[in-house]
C-alpha cells in the first residue's frame, strides 16, 4: 500500500471512536438503564476501567507487533500455531460479524420512527439490506475512503451530542442523577458494567488495522488510549443528563431511540429530530468502522493461516470475498437475533480474546515489556469480568448462555477440521514487528 494511503493518528481515533460511540451510547442504551438504572454514569466509568485493563497490554504489544490480525497475532507471538489460537481467530472474526447485525439494529430503531413508519419486523429487515449494502459499497473504495469518511462522520455526531449534553445540563434533575449503593442497585451495575464492556470494543479496531497506520509503533498505543479516555468522558456525561431529564421508566419503554425521547424535556421537537440524526450518523460510523475491520482482519488472518484461503482475498487488495462475506453474514445475523442477546454475546466472545492476549502478554513480557505484576492483576479482572458474564446470561437468559457456549464449540470444531482435512499450517514470517 502506498505511504499517501495510510491512516493518520485524528483518522484512526475516528474510526475507534466511531465504532464505540455508536455501539452503546444509541444501540443499547435502554438496556443498560434497565440493568443499570440511575446508576448509568458510574456503569460507564467502570466498564471504561475494564477497557483500560485491556488497552494496557493492547497498546504495547500493538505498538510493536504490526499486524493487521490485531490480537489474534499477540497471541499467536504468545502461544504459537495451535488450535485455540486458530479457534480464536475465527471468534475474532465472528465478533466484528455479530458487530454489524447490533449496527443495523440499531439504525433501523431510530430510523422508522423518525420517518413515520411502523417498527414491523418487514419494515426493519428492508432497512437493514439497505443499509449493509450502502455501507459495503463505501469499502469498496479502501482504507482511505473509510478513514476520510469517518472523520466526517464523528465530527458531526460529536457535534450533535455536544448541543445535547450542553442543552440537558440546564435543565437537569440531580435528584434524579443521583447513584444509589444498595445491594439491588449495585448488582445492576455491576451487570450493566460487564453489558457495557461491548460499548470499548471499538478500540480494538486499531490493531485490526496496524498494517494501514502512519507510524504504528507510535500512534497504535496513542490512539488506543486517547480514544477509551474520550469516549468515557462522554459516556458519563450523555449518560448523566438522560437520567436527570427523563423518568427512568420513560428510558426504558423507549429502548430503541432511547436518547432521542430524552431529548425531547429540554430540546422539545428539535431535540428529537437532532439527536435521531446523530444516532444516524453515529451508528453509520460504527457500521462503516466495523465493516472495514471486519474485512481487514478476514484478509489478514487468512494472509496469517488463520482462516480458509477464501478469506485471503478483501476488495482493496483487488478482490472483495472477505469483505462481502463479513457483511452478508451480519446481515443474516441481524434479521433472524434480538438487540440484547446480539450484544451479550458478543461481549462474552470479546473477553475470552481478551483473556487470551493477556495471557500472551505474560509470556511475551520481557520481550516486548511491560510490567509483570500489573498484567496478572488485569488478568485476574478480566476473568472475574467472564466469570459474572456467564453468570449473568444464565439468571437472565439461558438462551444467551447457551449461544455463547455453541459459538466457542463451533470454533473449535471448524478449527480442529480445517486444520485436519486441510492440512494447515500458519505463515508465521508474514507478522512484522517492530520490536
Amino acid at each position: 500500500m502506498k505511504k499517501n494511503k495510510k491512516l493518520s493518528l485524528i483518522e484512526v481515533i475516528s474510526m475507534a471512536v466511531g465504532t464505540m460511540i455508536g455501539a452503546s451510547i444509541f444501540s443499547i442504551f435502554g438496556l443498560g438503564a434497565k440493568i443499570a438504572g440511575n446508576n448509568l454514569p458510574e456503569a460507564f466509568l467502570l466498564s471504561g476501567i475494564y477497557a483500560l485493563v485491556v488497552a494496557y497490554s493492547y497498546a504495547i504489544l500493538g505498538g510493536k507487533i504490526i499486524s493487521n490480525a490485531g490480537p489474534i497475532a499477540f497471541i499467536l507471538k504468545g502461544l504459537g500455531d495451535n488450535i485455540v489460537t486458530g479457534a480464536l481467530s475465527i471468534l475474532m472474526w465472528l465478533t466484528y460479524v455479530i458487530s454489524i447485525s447490533l449496527f443495523v439494529k440499531g439504525f433501523a430503531g431510530y430510523l422508522l420512527p423518525f420517518i413515520h413508519i411502523e417498527s414491523t419486523a418487514f419494515a426493519i429487515g428492508i432497512v437493514e439490506v439497505i443499509v449493509i449494502s450502502f455501507f459495503t459499497a463505501l469499502n469498496f473504495f479502501g482504507s482511505k475512503s473509510v478513514g476520510r469518511a469517518e472523520f466526517y462522520i464523528v465530527l458531526i455526531k460529536l457535534l450533535i451530542l455536544s448541543v445535547f449534553i450542553a442543552g440537558g445540563f440546564m435543565t437537569i434533575n440531580w435528584g434524579m442523577a443521583k447513584p444509589s449503593f444498595d445491594t439491588v442497585h449495585t448488582n445492576g451495575l455491576l451487570n450493566a458494567s460487564i453489558i457495557f464492556f461491548l460499548s470499548y470494543m471499538g478500540f480494538g479496531l486499531i490493531t485490526n488495522a496496524s498494517e494501514n497506520i502512519k507510524n504504528p509503533s507510535k500512534n497504535v498505543p496513542l490512539a488506543i488510549f486517547i480514544s477509551i479516555l474520550f469516549v468515557m468522558g462522554f459516556y458519563m456525561l450523555i449518560s448523566l443528563v438522560t437520567i436527570g431529564n427523563l423518568p427512568l421508566p420513560d428510558i426504558i419503554k423507549a429502548q430503541e431511540n432511547a436518547l432521542a425521547i430524552a431529548a425531547k424535556p429540554f430540546l422539545g421537537d428539535f431535540g428529537f429530530i437532532l439527536i435521531t440524526i446523530g444516532a444516524l450518523f453515529s451508528i453509520s460510523s460504527a457500521l462503516n468502522a466495523t465493516l472495514f475491520g471486519g474485512a481487514n482482519i478476514a484478509y489478514s488472518l487468512a494472509k496469517d493461516g488463520e482462516l480458509p484461503e477464501f478469506f485471503e482475498r478483501k476488495v482493496w487488495f483487488k478482490s472483495t470475498e472477505g469483505l462481502y462475506l463479513t457483511a452478508g453474514l451480519g446481515l443474516l445475523l441481524a434479521l433472524i437475533f434480538d438487540l440484547g442477546a446480539i450484544a451479550s454475546i458478543t461481549s462474552t466472545v470479546f473477553t475470552v480474546i481478551y483473556i487470551f492476549v493477556l495471557i500472551s502478554h505474560l509470556k511475551l513480557q520481557k520481550e516486548y515489556g511491560g510490567n509483570r505484576i500489573l498484567i496478572i492483576f488485569n488478568l485476574i479482572i478480566l476473568l472475574a469480568v467472564f466469570t459474572a458474564l456467564m453468570r449473568y446470561q444464565w439468571e437472565t437468559q439461558k438462551s444467551t448462555f447457551y449461544a455463547s457456549i455453541f459459538t466457542f464449540i463451533t470454533a473449535f470444531i471448524v478449527e480442529y477440521l480445517y486444520r485436519k482435512y486441510k492440512k494447515r499450517e500458519l505463515k508465521i514470517n508474514k507478522i512484522s514487528t517492530g520490536a
